[in-house]
């Protein structure tokens, strides 16, 4: 896409445009496809597991190894989307994924099958980094925490959606027909995100740099302390998240409270809350600024997994809605926040996010079930709690406490840089303390 004059003076379209309206609408759609798919096997682990002849844990791998793939594509995905375009980029990456997830009932045997999701995961990862940078260009400074926070909405939905599906479907058909219900689901998501979304006017084509170039670029975001607060909080909350509900089922079908598999299931209905705090959390950024609501999430993912420590099941289940969506208030603030902080290298930024994120769920998410299983769930509790809390501590240091708030800028110092036009402009340059 070739600069436009005036992009120097774009501020973004405004809340309640039609054009703000579709990029919510079909970045929600994104949204939808992109965790539809990538943790579409969880609700069939164990059906696929009997009909596979395979063990819980190498079923897990079907989720493990697209998840892998997502995090070791993200960075790559983003240098390619500051050369091609945004909007092409997430439509290059959407596309491939819904093919692949079509493929994936057709695998033959089990390695195959692994690859594929691999694949699949790998072309996912096109999709979260690269929209929050799209996000933060095209909608104007005033909106873009609420925006972020509704794109956050859509993943929440799209991985419930996901598991939902599968489930019944596995249960009745097996785990064929339900990898194949959520690609149809994905697919029509996928449409409906490349019909929807317009043309960005924000954009502007990065020059290839090199190995060194892209070297640098990722290096100036891990030096920035803010950024790096915000990619510590994506690895200890996420994972945290992740250990919960790994192993939040096996304590409910253990003794006092003896479960079935298929109302343990439900527990994923909780992700409605953080359904619906992921855009409520963006509003709130408007008057109390990004830094106060983060904090504010990561105290109700405290206090509401506090609840998980009786023996009441109804205090339990409470416990569950408040922790889900304090995690997706405080993860739809850090993840928009990202691209509000990095003035130049957006798409990089929200990668390092993402691979934090994700690496926060492989690592942690794993590690939570050897606490579990050696001191049990009270131990896994204050765990949890103790990353939430340490979180929070380097929030609030790092980030000062007008941080975040519309109208104030972080401290920056002005520096020289050369347009894609290769003109001479002034540009500005966080200083380390940015927040």
């Amino acid at each position: 896409m070739p600069s436009r004059p005036d992009q120097d003076r774009w501020e973004g379209h405004p809340k309640g445009s039609s054009a703000y309206g579709k990029i919510l609408g079909g970045l929600a759609f994104a949204g939808v496809a992109t965790f539809a798919q990538l943790y579409s096997t969880q609700a069939v682990l164990p059906v696929m597991a009997a009909e596979l002849r395979i063990t819980a844990a190498e079923a897990a791998l079907t989720i493990s190894l697209a998840t892998v793939g997502l995090a070791v594509t993200v960075i790559p995905w983003s240098f390619l989307a500051d050369r091609i375009g945004r909007v092409r980029a997430m439509a290059w990456g959407i596309s491939a994924a819904t093919v692949l997830g079509l493929m994936v009932p057709l695998a033959t045997s089990f390695p195959m099958l692994l690859g594929l999701r691999m694949l699949e995961g790998m072309a996912l990862g096109g999709i979260p980094a690269i929209a929050i940078a799209y996000l933060n260009e095209e909608i104007n400074r005033a909106h873009a925490a609420m925006a972020a926070g509704s794109y956050v909405a859509g993943t929440t939905l799209g991985g419930l959606a996901g598991r939902l599906v599968a489930g019944p479907v596995g249960e009745l058909w097996g785990w064929r027909a339900a990898a194949f219900a959520v690609s149809v689901l994905a697919t029509v998501a996928a449409v409906l995100f490349l019909v929807l979304v317009p043309k960005a006017r924000g954009f502007s084509p990065a020059k290839a740099s090199g190995f060194r170039g892209a070297a640098r670029t990722l290096g100036g975001h891990l030096r920035n302390p803010g950024l790096l607060a915000l990619y510590v909080q994506a690895f200890l909350l996420m994972g945290g998240f992740v250990a919960v509900y790994n192993y939040l089922g096996f304590r409910l079908s253990g003794e006092p409270f003896g479960l079935p598999a298929t109302v343990i299931s439900l527990i994923f209905l909780a992700y409605l809350s953080g359904t619906v705090t992921s855009r409520w959390a963006g509003g709130l950024t408007q008057r109390f600024g990004r830094r106060n609501v983060l904090l504010a999430g990561i105290l109700l993912m405290s206090a509401g997994f506090a609840l998980t420590l009786t023996q009441v099941l109804v205090l339990i289940l409470a416990g569950l809605v408040v922790f889900t969506g304090g995690f997706f208030a405080a993860h739809s603030i850090g993840a928009g926040w990202t691209g509000a902080i990095a003035v130049s290298g957006r798409a990089q930024a929200a990668s390092l996010y993402n691979l934090a994120y994700y690496l926060g769920s492989s690592i942690i998410g794993w590690a939570g079930g050897l606490v579990f299983q050696s001191l049990g769930w009270t131990a896994l509790a204050v765990t949890v709690i103790a990353l939430g809390c340490t979180t929070a501590v380097i929030t609030a240091v790092v980030h000062p406490g007008s941080a975040g708030k519309p109208g104030k800028r972080p401290l920056r110092r002005s520096v020289r840089r050369r347009n894609p036009a290769g003109q001479r402009k002034a540009a500005t340059q966080h200083s380390p303390a940015g927040g």
